[in-house]
């Protein structure tokens, strides 16, 4: 396999490196270490570039406005884009735009003018509601909250845990059991937030930084039948008939937050000295280094490799799961030890590191935890028949 890039995608990948270099990072100095938006006035402006450079709408198809760019091109842009301290959940403090939930482009044509338009031009946020306190890594079992049929409404109950960004969505997907057990049980609904009956709370905070995760209690809600996304009992193959290709952006953004540690941490270690040599110089820390190095250049052939076989049209959802388990495990690594480097400057605010190193755990449990992607892999290497 060729890992170059074509001359168009050394120019994309040059173009977003200045824009972090030059636009995000110097504005890092000036928030919160935890922040996770910019000020209107900036973010604004910055939306406005990114548009210019005809990369704003990413994960957006070119014929709703998103940039005409491979799998393969978006893994580069998720790889650099996610290079400073809030980029491994708010790459470039989302000024690049994107549709953060890919499933309403099933959605019918009424469904699109109402939800998924507004979304794209930023009128409307959006949340995805699959976990529920019953489990999250076997939904198409899990789902406990029940949808009944009351003439040309549906009548939701029920409750979702962990729930990102729903205290502050306009509305959302939100998965309800329809039918009886199993994944052809399962219907997708678009309930809106405003509605009498959807009551959303905030828990406590996780080691995500200024993100609430949330939770949902429905009491009675009420859904015209005309808001289920695609078919009755075709909920579960809504929501898993993306997720293999959305994880290979996610992991990559894990392989992001990596290159820009060991970055860092080889400069350190030529500056600072100990007894009377630099950190350079010690075969610790050279191992060190070494380790990350090596783990990068896997992460970085792994998630590739995913998405170059996805835009081949080949079968890659054991590519994308084993992108998502080593990135999201090794990732982590990288970073630990580039705080290790650090010494006490690692764990300071003052630094990305203890931001990253929190928010990093997280990516070992989102999106499938490590151990659900063994599941698929093994799955796909024993065939079908193992449950």
């Amino acid at each position: 396999m060729d890992l170059s890039l074509t001359e168009e995608q050394r120019m994309i990948v040059d173009l977003v490196q200045r824009y972090v270099c030059e636009e995000i990072t110097p504005l890092e100095d000036k928030l919160d270490p935890d922040a996770d938006e910019l000020p209107k006035e900036d973010f604004d402006r910055l939306v406005a570039t990114t548009q210019a450079m005809g990369l704003y709408g990413l994960d957006t198809p070119p014929e709703y406005g998103g940039p005409d760019i491979d799998l393969v091109t978006r893994t580069l842009i998720a790889m650099e884009s996610t290079q400073h301290r809030a980029g491994l959940y708010v790459p470039c403090y989302s000024t690049f735009g994107g549709a953060r939930q890919a499933q309403l482009f099933e959605a019918s044509a009424a469904q699109k003018e109402r939800y998924l338009y507004p979304m794209l031009r930023g009128e409307k946020r959006v949340f995805f509601g699959l976990s529920e306190p019953s489990g999250g890594s076997d939904p198409g079992r899990a789902i406990q909250t029940r949808a009944v049929r009351d003439g040309d409404e549906w009548v939701i109950n029920g409750s979702k845990l962990w729930i990102s960004g729903a205290d502050r969505a306009d509305y959302g997907l939100l998965f309800a059991r329809t039918g009886g057990p199993g994944r052809n049980g399962v219907t997708c609904f678009i309930v809106e937030t405003a509605w009498e009956g959807f009551n959303v709370a905030r828990i406590v905070h996780t080691l995500r930084s200024s993100k609430y995760a949330t939770e949902i209690h429905l009491d009675n809600l009420r859904v015209p039948h005309e808001n289920i996304l695609g078919e009755e009992g075709g909920g579960f193959a809504i929501a898993n008939d993306r997720l293999s290709r959305q994880r290979i952006p996610y992991a990559a953004e894990c392989v992001g937050v990596a290159i820009k540690a060991h970055a860092m941490a080889v400069e350190y270690s030529k500056l600072r000295a100990t007894f009377g040599a630099t950190l350079s110089s010690r075969q610790g820390i050279q191992w060190m280094l070494v380790e990350n190095e090596i783990d990068i250049r896997s992460m970085r052939w792994l998630v590739l490799d995913a998405a170059a076989k996805a835009d081949r049209g080949e079968p890659f959802r054991t590519e994308s799961a084993i992108a998502k388990l080593q990135c999201s495990e090794l990732a982590f690594k990288v970073v630990d030890r580039s705080m290790q480097i650090h010494g006490g400057l690692g764990v300071a605010k003052d630094l990305p590191f203890e931001r990253w190193f929190r928010e990093m755990r997280i990516r070992r449990i989102g999106e499938g935890p490590s151990e659900v992607q063994k599941h698929i892999i093994a799955r796909d290497i024993l065939g079908a028949g193992l449950r």
